[in-house]
């Protein structure tokens, strides 16, 4: 009995072994491994991460699903009857004081009637249900294209809000339009009064289809992503762009690198290339220190993740790097964890993408396992890294470095070495 646990242990290591093994990937020139930790879904579109580690994602077909202790949960948190086409359950999330009142907010698009629009509700969760539905604000012009739908809060607790040109590219321009602009609105769904204009929630206008924002931690200066046109006038010119409250963005007016006085030019545009830039964020993290300040842009038709050095006057690129180009095809979204590890989100169903097994995903970015032994590195002239779990401590007589467990680490420095 004894000899056949002992054998059935074995199996079952080198099964979780395998497993694991097919979960992550690796990417030595990069130095990060990616693992995967859902796979399954809907054409997930958004990713948010409550204080006590709950992951909630949207599906662009009006499911909310949640992740807890790990596990995908069988019963969606909310369903939701939503428009189709490339609108549905799209942006989300969570009130700054999620732990307190459990507040979250979605973008989704509907139709009444024979028109379609967006909206941006609040609701309140309870134990992995979401219900009580406060509309915001209503009517945002919506489209089968062109819907926009990233929704975050800003360092000064204001929602900002992105929404398309709903395919009519004249509303960007129009004032009175909540098409083609970046919203900026209170909690409660009121206009602020520090607002560029006037009892007006719009905060910058003349977008096309602006899918990721997020600002600067170090400078609080707001940047977001836009999708370029393909036609007549060009192909792509996707853009990165420096927002500031009530500036004018060009479009339709001007694209890519036709300047005019009257329009903000963008900091970064894609050429004759497309990218179809969506989720984007600032990483801030000593988790993965070569990507520590970059910009991460998530892109859809490019298949890959951009890293954007911007330089401390949002004035120039100082430098990009392009990341897992093709290795898990389309990337809706990039968002940082609360264990300060990347999240992205694939979007191979969305019906423009070559779905591969299991898709979608949500994909989990860490940095590489360390496979040579903490000398070994240091005397290779690399930064010397420790596998998870492990600390870092030298020897103060020497300089040699060790891995070690936060126990053993507290010894070592009671002798004598440092950290």
């Amino acid at each position: 009995m004894f000899a056949k646990y002992i054998v059935f242990c074995a199996l079952l290591l080198t099964l979780l072994t395998y497993t694991q093994n097919i979960l992550a990937q690796e990417f030595p020139q990069h130095g990060l491994r990616v693992e995967t930790i859902a796979d399954n879904l809907t054409i997930p579109w958004a990713i948010a991460f409550s204080p006590d580690g709950r992951i909630f994602v949207t599906e662009r077909t009006g499911t909310l699903r949640v992740i807890e202790n790990g596990s995908l949960q069988s019963e969606p948190a909310l369903k939701l009857n939503v428009g189709r086409s490339e609108g549905g359950l799209l942006g989300l999330t969570l009130d700054p004081n999620f732990e307190q009142n459990h507040h979250m907010y979605l973008y989704y698009t509907y139709s009444e009637f024979l028109s379609t629009y967006n909206r941006v509700s609040r609701f309140t969760e309870s134990n992995n249900k979401v219900a009580d539905e406060l509309i915001l604000i209503d009517k945002i012009p919506g489209a089968p294209i062109h819907n926009g739908g990233r929704i975050k809060f800003g360092p000064d607790g204001k929602l900002y809000i992105t929404t398309g040109d709903a395919a009519i590219a004249s509303l960007a321009q129009d004032p009175n339009s909540l098409a083609g602009k970046i919203l900026r609105i209170n909690p409660d769904g009121t206009i602020p009064d520090d607002n560029p204009f006037e009892n007006s929630p719009v905060y910058s206008y003349g977008h096309r289809n602006p899918q990721g924002l997020d600002w600067d931690p170090k400078t609080g200066m707001l940047v977001a992503t836009e999708h370029g046109p393909s036609g007549e006038r060009g192909f792509a010119h996707d853009e990165i762009n420096i927002i500031h409250p009530g500036k004018n963005y060009g479009w339709p007016e001007v694209i890519g690198n036709e300047h005019d006085s009257r329009y903000v030019d963008p900091l970064f545009h894609t050429g004759n290339v497309a990218w179809a830039p969506s989720g984007a964020a600032f990483y801030d993290d000593d988790k993965i220190p070569a990507l520590k300040g970059k910009f991460l842009v998530a892109n859809l038709r490019s298949v890959h993740l951009h890293a954007f050095e911007i330089d401390a006057m949002h004035s120039k690129i100082l430098s990009e790097q392009s990341l897992f180009s093709g290795a898990f095809g389309r990337l809706r979204d990039v968002h940082i964890g609360n264990d300060g590890s990347i999240y992205l989100l694939t979007s191979n169903k969305d019906g423009r993408g070559s779905p591969a097994p299991n898709d979608d995903k949500i994909l989990k970015i860490l940095p590489m396992m360390p496979t040579l032994p903490p000398l070994k590195q240091m005397r290779e002239g690399m930064t010397v890294e420790c596998s998870d779990g492990f600390e870092l401590v030298v020897k103060a007589s020497n300089g040699n470095p060790a891995c070690v467990k936060p126990a053993t680490k507290l010894k070592l420095m009671e002798r004598g070495w440092a950290h």
